[in-house]
């Protein structure tokens, strides 16, 4: 498990588990040190995706379901045995919406809150008219990553640290672009969902996920663009928020 999951506090007593989805091309080190800020209750797992850190040489995912089989050959007997909650931002939050939604359908397993960062609902039209970027040029695709900010200006003027990051990063983006899923007709979750954006981000149909549940649905927009949750007050407001719905629920599933 420690290839798929970088675990940095290992909490066996821990009440709830929060696996945490990376963003396009990103690396599990983000959300692993969570761990360092939220209490010992709640075990942080944080996704470590194959062409990166200690699996740099294994290929890229192909499609959502190569990233599912792997989830949950490696989480299943985890989630079947504690509470579990599921944090994704970006192509994180699409990840998160798949898994929830393939442990629902397949093994009737719900997580007991879902948060949810930067991305419109995969089935959502802003969504699906969002234009594809895997196959730009590498120039171009610079353009944008320049333009949505969240990469330092140094790694950008760096080729050979572009040349590392940048096959992941589309990668991922292929993924994300060749997914489709259906709209809900009802809602398959009765967890709640909790979304945030930066304000200044190009917008996202954050409303179209409540449809996903039944559950309480509420929107924090906060100052920044696509990676605002890197700035470290919008993420001490991200963490204190999962750590006050975690705990809450620790006490509502006990």
């Amino acid at each position: 498990m420690d290839k798929v999951i970088n675990c940095f506090n290992k909490c066996p007593d821990a009440s709830i588990r929060l696996i945490c989805f990376p963003w396009a091309g990103g690396g599990s080190m983000h959300y692993a040190r969570w761990a360092n800020t939220l209490n010992s209750s709640i075990e942080v797992y944080s996704v470590r995706y194959p062409g990166r850190e200690g699996r740099a040489k294994e290929p890229f995912f192909r499609d959502m379901q190569e990233i599912l089989d792997e989830l949950i050959s490696v989480l299943l007997p985890q989630l079947k045995v504690k509470p579990f909650a599921l944090f994704g931002h970006s192509f994180g939050a699409m990840v998160c919406f798949s898994f929830a939604d393939h442990l629902k359908k397949v093994f009737n397993l719900e997580p007991i809150h879902i948060f949810l960062s930067g991305a419109s609902a995969p089935y959502s039209e802003a969504r699906l008219q969002t234009p594809n970027r895997s196959n730009i040029s590498d120039q171009e695709f610079l353009s944008w990553l320049i333009s949505i900010g969240g990469t330092p200006p140094e790694v950008l003027a760096n080729a050979e640290l572009v040349k590392l990051f940048l096959p992941a990063l589309k990668a991922d983006i292929c993924v994300a672009e060749n997914y489709r899923c259906s709209r809900p007709s009802t809602p398959f979750l009765s967890c709640p969902v909790s979304c945030f954006d930066g304000q200044e981000d190009t917008p996202h149909d954050l409303q179209d996920w409540k449809i996903m549940t039944s559950g309480d649905f509420t929107v924090q927009m906060l100052p920044g663009s696509h990676f605002y949750l890197k700035d470290k007050a919008n993420e001490q407001i991200i963490l204190d928020h999962i750590k006050k719905h975690l705990e809450t629920a620790e006490m509502d599933y006990l």
